[in-house]
């Protein structure tokens, strides 16, 4: 049995520019298929649109407060909220300008740098 510990998760930058400590995935060595990581947007910070074109992806907000756009809609999100992204579905994040936005994002597949197109929007 792997226990994989959030406190001990070295953390490191996306290609879409947020932060994230990676709990399970190809790079922690414990999944294949899948990938959880909790992943930090700085207050008033935003992440590049991008979209992969593999991966689905399961948003759920655990802390602050901001928008996501998905696709052409764009919504206000904060902790407790839940998001399903389909795969070549661009996205972007805003978090705002009083806290982090926190959220843990699951892939599958795993996440992969080259699996992530950024869009420049």
């Amino acid at each position: 049995m792997q226990i994989a510990r959030l406190s001990a998760r070295e953390p490191f930058v996306t290609a879409d520019g947020s932060t994230i400590r990676e709990l399970a995935g190809i790079p922690s060595g414990n999944a294949v298929n899948q990938s959880l990581a909790e992943a930090t947007v700085p207050a008033g910070g935003q992440t590049a649109e991008h979209y992969h074109h593999a991966s689905e992806e399961i948003y759920l907000f655990t802390a602050g407060e901001g928008r996501l756009r998905l696709g052409e809609d764009e919504q206000a999100v904060r902790a407790g909220d839940c998001v399903v992204i389909p795969p070549g579905t661009p996205h972007k994040l805003w978090a705002a300008a009083a806290a982090p936005l926190v959220l843990w994002c699951c892939c599958a597949p795993a996440y992969s740098h080259d699996d992530t197109v950024l869009t420049g929007g």
